[in-house]
């Protein structure tokens, strides 16, 4: 008997599995007939949209939407009645355009482009009230929107980017894996321009192109990932996020910041982690294919900060940071650890500047310098010379003095005539010896007065003023875009 039933065991064994299999593989057609059919109501709808058919375009974007509940579609739906309200001035379509903008903004919270939406309910609202107050007679033309519905302009209907991968929960990275991870797949957002695209998964060949979204239509990009069992996966972390990550030859630059996660050929590869104000992380690995492999970077040293110099002829200065050059010229923008420093500006002809900077972590200290022209120093100059000519002044007088001298001690050794005490050559010898001491007197005053010259600092001084700003970048993300939000405090 057991023998007998074996056969139908198997039998429905069999018929098990494949109906497991089926059941398991329609969720995915399901996928791709939603999609289908949403992006035919969403073709449709453009069409009507731009034909002036607002209700029919409003109707084609519910139908979109209830295919495949995208935020994007909701605001398409509230830019038809918003721009059918402002052709006929109709209450309840402004009221429904109100509706669908508010239920965007619900479900992508998130939405870059929230201020504008929320302006744009504000005004509505405040257009409705105004229409009920004084509604259009049937017998009078229309009133006409009001300057501030005016303001807010034609209102145009956006298209859509979907990127979904088969596996699903694949990487996505829009123009270069430097930029971090954007989303997972599956993914939707607005995208617009040209871009290039990867998408990875671990144990998955990536896959990557280009792409060019119109901002008026849906645009899906469907991937397939086959296995890579002969690759190899890293992932690579560290305790400075961000820090950038180079393999093998560090000359073709950065192939990413941690974490950073990708596929690598099997082999012995040398990776290199390094952020500025730490020192390198260097690290072989031995990848094995169809294994997965992690680095953790422990990078020592502490966070920097950054100097930003410019301002008139900086491209013609040297830029010195406790005495060692940070840059030969500017502009000039370098990290610099945390801590007190001088910072020197200098400009041959000109006057350098200094100032005593407190760097932090993740701030920017952003210098404008304003360099003092270096005056003459032509007074020193005549000073040197004045007194140059009193010294010599003062050698010649010295010297007829010597001479009267010498003169009179040769007639007093030879005593013929003797010499008398009135003779007129000690009263001139006399006279020169006191006049060349009056001229080295003046030449030393002089020559004193030339020093100070020299040194002394004449003329205005350079100026240079200093802003401090805290930089911080945070990755956002929501279902409608992605990217990299800054936040500044001066």
């Amino acid at each position: 008997m057991k023998l007998r039933r074996l056969p139908y065991l198997t039998a429905a064994i069999a018929v098990f599995v494949l109906g497991l299999a089926a059941w398991s593989a329609r969720p995915a057609h399901a996928d791709d007939a939603s999609l289908k059919r949403a992006q035919e109501a969403f073709d449709q709808a453009q069409v009507d949209y731009l034909q002036g058919n607002f209700d029919a375009a409003a109707d084609g974007f519910k139908k979109a939407y209830e295919a495949r509940p995208f935020p994007q579609f909701l605001y398409n739906i509230g830019a038809s009645y918003h721009m059918k309200g402002k052709k006929t001035n109709d209450v309840d379509s402004y009221g429904k355009a109100v509706e669908y903008y508010k239920r965007y903004l619900t479900e992508d919270p998130q939405a870059p482009d929230k201020t504008k939406v929320n302006k744009s309910i504000s005004v509505l609202e405040a257009e409705i009230e105004r229409l009920r107050v004084a509604p259009v007679q049937p017998d009078q033309p229309p009133v006409a929107p009001s300057k501030e519905v005016e303001n807010l302009g034609e209102v145009k209907v956006r298209g859509l980017m979907v990127i979904e991968s088969e596996p699903q929960g694949a990487s996505i990275y829009i123009d270069g894996k430097d930029k971090g991870e954007v989303a997972k797949t599956p993914w939707s957002g607005s995208l617009e321009g040209e871009h290039t695209y990867l998408v990875e998964k671990r144990g998955y060949k990536s896959k990557e192109g280009t792409i060019a979204p119109d901002p008026s239509k849906l645009l899906v990009l469907q991937i397939v990932l086959s296995e890579e069992d002969y690759l190899g996966w890293v992932d690579i972390r560290s305790n400075v996020p961000g820090a950038d990550v180079f393999v093998d030859d560090k000359t073709v630059g950065a192939i990413g910041k941690t974490p950073y996660s990708g596929n690598f050929k099997p082999g012995k590869h040398t990776f290199y982690v390094s952020a500025d104000g730490y020192d390198e992380f260097v690290q072989e690995i031995e990848v094995i294919a169809g294994e997965a492999h992690e680095l953790n970077a422990a990078l020592q040293g502490s966070p920097v900060g950054y100097l930003n110099l410019r301002g008139a002829g900086i491209e013609h200065s040297q830029i010195l940071v406790d005495g060692k050059v940070l840059c030969e010229r500017g502009p000039c923008r370098k990290p610099v650890k945390e801590g007190t420093h001088t910072v020197t500006v200098r400009r041959k002809g000109y006057k350098p500047y200094t100032a005593r900077v407190d760097v932090q972590a993740r701030t920017e200290i952003s210098m404008r310098t304003q360099l003092a022209k270096e005056p003459g120093r032509g007074d020193a100059v005549a000073a040197y010379v004045v007194s140059g000519l009193f010294a010599g002044a003062g050698v010649y007088l010295g010297l007829q003095s010597k001479k009267m001298e010498d003169e009179l001690r040769t007639a007093i050794d030879a005593g013929d005539p003797p010499v008398d005490s009135e003779d007129p050559r000690l009263q001139k010898g006399k006279i020169f010896a006191l006049a060349a001491d009056g001229a080295f007197a003046v030449s030393g005053v002089v020559a004193l007065m030339a020093v100070y010259y020299t040194f002394r600092d004449k003329g205005a001084p350079s100026t240079g003023t200093i802003d401090v700003r805290a930089i911080a970048l945070e990755p956002q993300f929501g279902p409608g875009y992605a990217g990299l939000g800054m936040e500044m405090n001066w």
